[in-house]
């Protein structure tokens, strides 16, 4: 049994919240290492969902509250909590970005900090390490992505060997501070989906390597719910709102014309996006909105600048 006493509090924890369950977030919370700076930043949920979550962090030791008095986003969110971190604790030398509704199983965390000090000690351009996310609907796993010069793909490995990746999901993953600070943090003019795949893109582009840790299990939710559907095994297709149709489509375009980001990934968005229009028009209960939503994205893409938000 790993003794949670014996690695250093060099850990802090970034959680975003927006109207979040609480007792699931309280169960996050409870989950990860006591000794970590737990840091949660609300996107102006407002009352009284607000004034649950300011008695929750009252409980917990070492979590602090940062309250925006506006929705500013993901990536807005998880850099003013790094920023936070990073002026109150000197001594914390990695964050663990979070979604509200993700949930480490035992031990999960310490599993992901001994992978990122292994591999480190193997290769000297390390950058950052994701779990296994476990749907929560379906109770199938998501994967980790993978890349060829032709083929986007996602791999289920059978045993916990950690497997290089191409791109990390953003709850999970865990990050060096010195790293966030070299590239600039977050691009917060994505505001949502595909903020984690920006970053892992340009972790890349920087020459330092990505990595999936299978041993770290976190339970986790994708859209507002998600679709068991079977294509040469059981997959999980996330379920999403309108307004993340949106965001989803928009972001997708924006990305495919910065030239940092793989082509294979950009050939493979075209098509995946064109099934997530497939599947809308089977299994969505908001077809109509869903596409107009699909469209308004697509249109707002092509007319944002590529580059806003990235380091020129």
């Amino acid at each position: 049994m790993h003794d949670s006493t014996a690695m250093p509090s060099r850990l802090a924890t970034v959680t975003v919240t927006y109207h979040p369950e609480v007792p699931a977030l309280e169960a996050q919370l409870r989950a990860l290492p006591a000794k970590s700076l737990k840091v949660l930043v609300d996107n102006a949920s407002g009352e009284p969902v607000l004034s649950r979550i300011r008695r929750l962090v009252d409980t917990v030791p070492r979590t602090m509250l940062i309250e925006c008095e506006r929705n500013e986003g993901l990536a807005a969110a998880l850099n003013r909590g790094v920023d936070a971190i990073c002026a109150s604790a000197s001594e914390v030398e990695e964050v663990l970005f979070l979604d509200q509704d993700s949930v480490p199983l035992k031990d999960s965390v310490h599993v992901l900090q001994r992978a990122l000090h292994s591999l480190r000690e193997r290769e000297e351009r390390v950058g950052c390490v994701g779990p296994s996310l476990l749907d929560v609907d379906t109770g199938l796993r998501h994967g980790f992505h993978q890349a060829t010069r032709w083929r986007w793909k996602r791999a289920y490995p059978s045993d916990d060997a950690y497997v290089h990746c191409a791109n990390l999901n953003g709850s999970g993953t865990l990050v060096p501070i010195e790293l966030y600070r070299a590239l600039g943090g977050l691009d917060a003019s994505l505001f949502i989906d595909h903020v984690d795949t920006e970053w892992s893109f340009r972790v890349a582009a920087a020459g330092y390597s990505l990595w999936g840790v299978p041993g770290a299990v976190f339970e986790h939710s994708m859209g507002v719910s998600g679709a068991r559907f079977w294509l040469l095994g059981w997959r999980v297709w996330p379920v999403r709102s309108p307004l993340r149709m949106f965001f989803l489509y928009r972001n997708a375009v924006i990305l495919m014309r910065r030239t940092y980001v793989p082509r294979v990934w950009k050939f493979w968005a075209v098509v995946k996006l064109a099934v997530n229009a497939l599947v809308v028009l089977i299994l969505g209960p908001q077809r109509k909105t869903q596409f107009e939503r699909m469209w308004s994205g697509i249109r707002a893409g092509l007319r944002a600048d590529p580059l806003e938000g990235v380091d020129r």
